[in-house]
């Protein structure tokens, strides 16, 4: 019964078969009928395949199996399939900010960066391959008119030597708003261009090997850079330094593992004292390793800070001068200031560079006790704010603060005590309205605290917001107190950790070494893998060992579509 089977399946089979020959016919024209396209089975260089569009019609033979022969039919544009974003290789962009300037650039990146300069631009006694590296005039025409959009310069960058590493042609063309969309629309047009994705520039860099994780988040920075410690800090990370850091944490953690390894492979052929020394030598590497990182790791979060902005909250009780301080610093008005008290119901917040450091300033509701149900919400953010803050400074009214028995002696608010911290600042403002004032030497704060030392002053200043009297000093003073807890001591490349994924690898790369020092000589195998995973965590930092899609692409979509 099975033979029977299997030979009426294979009779069949070839009837089919040439039933199929049969239905394929050949006209006097010798256009081909084709009763099913999916059976045709296409050659590399058919006319059949989508990346050739060419406009003449040739004849076409297939043979009575249905492959095509050596004659091809190249189709109209009309009837080319439409191309999928994965075919589109070739992507472009704006890549500088859109409106109304002297230049705007494009920048299009892929295999196709070449056909593009051919098709899109235009030059009278002019080859038809651009010089690499050399900017050139030309006309940028539309590909299908020939119409001229506008006069420009050009530069080809043959790939490798590249961003992106693939072949990249920026225009450089008057930044109109017609101009630019005349120009877009025209590349759009070409069927193997599309848009650029935000940041696909960079994310082709990284996959080409140009950058690392750290240098693309560096180069991000940079891009977003506001004072002079962010720049700093930015171009240090796009220039590599981290990655040199971050490389060499890892090949110590590696060479760590040789001795492991080697003991492993060879503990046999080694006596008793040398396998000692063998381990002891690889647990004192390892020490040193953690010892290393836990010095980046307890840097009170200085490079995350100086990123992303040292927040400095503004906190005190009602009619002391807070909003006119937050205005002061401002320069502008961005607070409500009134002598009734209870105004400022909310945080305001906004950004600012003092001594060159991003400071994200904070200003607050007074702190007092209230029957008022919106101010109660707003005294309560208030100390939020000032928990969370970076730095706080506290602002009080001089004569509200100065104690009547004696003129030099400062007593803080009881609302104000249980929101001070150990390096809290102090502004005494409103020192126009207080007749023979101590010098700041001789000004001298009660005990607020059981931390307190009267033998170390908090660092405070007078001033006045009404008449700008002592506000130079304090300018100075803020920002020489941001400079000694954010610089002193290190140089603008040190700060290793610079983004909250840096610190939790690092810590993972710490558990991991600790794990390996807690196991026995005997489980040194098991011992092994933990290095393995502390050195994985150390290369996830600049991407040697990072596959995960969501980590890339939280990375590369913050990124502008042109970069």
């Amino acid at each position: 019964m099975l033979r029977q089977w299997r030979a009426s399946i294979i009779q069949k089979a070839v009837k089919d078969s040439r039933r199929q020959r049969r239905q394929v016919q050949f006209r006097e024209n010798n256009s081909l009928l084709i009763p099913n396209l999916a059976s045709v089975v296409l050659h590399r260089s058919s006319s059949w395949n989508c990346r050739l569009h060419r406009p003449n019609r040739s004849s076409s033979r297939f043979d009575a199996t249905g492959y095509a022969s050596r004659t091809h039919t190249t189709f109209s544009a009309k009837s080319e399939p439409t191309l999928s974003d994965a075919q589109r290789r070739t992507i472009y962009a704006l890549s500088t900010p859109p409106g109304k300037a002297g230049i705007a650039i494009i920048r299009v990146s892929g295999p196709d960066a070449l056909d593009v300069w051919r098709r899109v631009t235009r030059k009278k006694k002019s080859g038809d391959t651009p010089t690499p590296r050399i900017l050139q005039r030309r006309h940028v025409i539309d590909p299908e008119t020939e119409e001229r959009l506008d006069d420009s310069l050009t530069v080809f960058f043959k790939g490798p030597k590249s961003f992106t590493t693939e072949d990249t042609l920026e225009l450089h063309i008057h930044s109109g708003r017609a101009v630019l969309s005349a120009v877009l629309r025209a590349l759009a047009k070409l069927p193997y261009c599309r848009p650029a994705v935000p940041g696909e520039f960079t994310r082709r860099a990284f996959e080409g090997g140009r950058l690392d994780l750290t240098q693309v988040e560096g180069l991000r920075d940079l891009v977003n850079a506001e004072t002079e410690a962010q720049r700093r800090i930015a171009v240090s990370g796009a220039e590599g330094n981290a990655r040199a850091r971050y490389v060499a944490l890892r090949s110590q953690i590696l060479e760590c593992l040789v001795f492991v390894e080697g003991f492993i492979d060879f503990g046999e052929d080694v006596d008793d004292l040398g396998q000692d020394a063998m381990i002891r030598e690889a647990h004192d590497r390892a020490l040193n390793i953690i010892n290393c990182i836990r010095s980046h790791l307890d840097d009170n979060r200085r490079g995350e800070i100086l990123r992303s902005g040292i927040k400095l909250a503004i906190f005190g009780p009602p009619n002391a001068g807070k909003s006119s301080l937050f205005n002061f610093l401002a320069q502008r008005d961005a607070a409500i200031t009134s002598p009734i008290p209870g105004t400022t119901r909310d945080v305001l917040t906004l950004t600012l560079d003092i001594g060159g450091f991003p400071v994200v300033l904070s200003d607050t509701a007074g702190l007092r006790e209230t029957s008022d149900t919106v101010e109660q919400v707003g005294v309560g953010r208030a100390g939020n704010a000032v928990k969370e803050a970076d730095l706080s400074l506290c602002v009080l009214s001089l004569p509200d603060v100065l104690s009547p028995l004696d003129n030099a002696m400062v007593r803080v608010p009881d609302e104000v005590k249980s929101h001070l911290k150990p390096g809290t600042l102090f502004l005494l403002n409103k020192s126009d309205t207080v007749a023979n004032l101590p010098a700041n030497q001789s000004l001298t704060f009660v005990k607020y605290d059981d931390s307190y030392d009267n033998s170390k002053r908090p660092q405070f200043w007078t001033a006045s917001l009404r008449t700008s009297e002592g506000t130079q000093s304090f300018l100075d003073g803020l920002a020489q107190v941001l400079r000694s807890r954010y610089s002193d001591g290190f140089d603008y490349t040190s700060p290793l950790i610079t983004h909250a994924r840096h610190r939790d690898f690092l810590e993972q790369a710490v558990m991991h070494l600790e794990e390996f020092i807690a196991f026995s000589p005997s489980e040194v195998d098991i011992a092994a893998e933990s290095l393995r995973y502390a050195a994985r965590a150390i290369g996830s930092v600049s991407g040697l060992d990072v596959g995960v899609e969501e980590v890339l692409g939280g990375i590369f979509s913050s990124f502008c579509v042109g970069k």
